[in-house]
């Protein structure tokens, strides 16, 4: 039996030049890398202190050349792989690679109904965070789901997974679904803005000081696509993509003054279902 069913556990980025973003995620995040190939893959380890958290792979010449793009992908935690894997297909999803036991443990890589690609792992050898210290810098705190249709997504997934409904925020246009499991909130999922070509999981790395993270991306090679929304909690959260194209967040305090005016909304919705209210500006500070 595993520790966390159905709570993400690893992290995979595959991208075009695993040195470059070695180096970016280690400047932007702080992440350390560490070699784990094998004689026919290339792996690094990416690391937040001492606690493993995911692994950079290179992207495959043939889905180059097929269209494949850099991403992320998130692997959720099952007891049993490959019958996750069939049920997956039962209710209309993809298995793109069937379970398979690799240098990280048992895998599958799989698309829901929508075309949203994670995977499914069971015995991760490198060890993994710990979903209830998900919030400390360095590791992933949030999981969103930018789905065609999110409460077809919410149904799809909480079949596989038991995923229970927490909070919602609704908008005029947008219901944000918070979903949690064993008690643990993991992230939300709604139905993605027409002007974004396909669904996709986002995932949120913790940073210190949003400020300074945002600089680093940029001083990286990176772009800041979305930014920034301010929670109620005090912290921030904005969109990114790396030198290589793949989409990340961003989300952590400020640590200093700013003058940057920061946003409530994005596209007319608050992320994590924690709308801040706008704080009214002093004018001598504008000027």
């Amino acid at each position: 039996m595993v520790d966390y069913p159905g709570c993400f556990a690893w992290y995979e980025l595959m991208t075009t030049n695993m040195a470059g973003a070695e180096t970016f995620y280690g400047n932007v995040v702080g992440w350390r890398a560490q070699d784990a190939s094998m004689p026919n893959l290339a792996y690094k380890l990416l690391s937040a202190g001492k606690v493993p958290l995911g692994g950079l792979i290179d992207l495959p010449e043939e889905g180059r050349r097929m269209g494949a793009w850099p991403r992320w992908m998130g692997y959720i935690e099952v007891n049993d792989v490959e019958a996750t894997a069939d049920r997956i297909k039962r209710l209309g999803g993809t298995v793109h690679v069937p379970p398979t036991n690799t240098n990280i443990g048992l895998i599958a890589v799989v698309a829901d109904p929508q075309t949203a690609t994670f995977g499914l792992v069971k015995g991760l050898k490198p060890g993994r965070q710990q979903p209830a210290e998900s919030g400390k810098p360095g590791r992933v705190g949030w999981h969103e789901l930018r789905a065609a249709d999110g409460e077809k997504a919410f149904a799809f997934y909480g079949e596989i997974f038991g995923w229970q409904e927490t909070q919602a925020e609704i908008s005029q246009t947008v219901t944000y679904q918070l979903f949690s499991s064993g008690g643990l909130t993991l992230g939300g999922m709604f139905t993605k803005p027409a002007d974004e070509p396909i669904p996709f999981w986002l995932f949120y790395f913790n940073v210190e000081d949003i400020d300074a993270a945002l600089a680093r991306v940029k001083a990286g090679g990176g772009h800041v696509s979305e930014g920034t929304l301010e929670l109620s909690d005090g912290s921030r959260v904005a969109r990114c993509t790396d030198p290589q194209g793949a989409a990340f967040a961003l989300q952590g305090k400020r640590t200093h003054d700013s003058r940057f005016g920061w946003s409530t909304e994005w596209s007319g919705f608050s992320s994590k279902g924690r709308l801040l209210a706008p704080k009214p500006r002093d004018p001598e500070s504008e000027s």
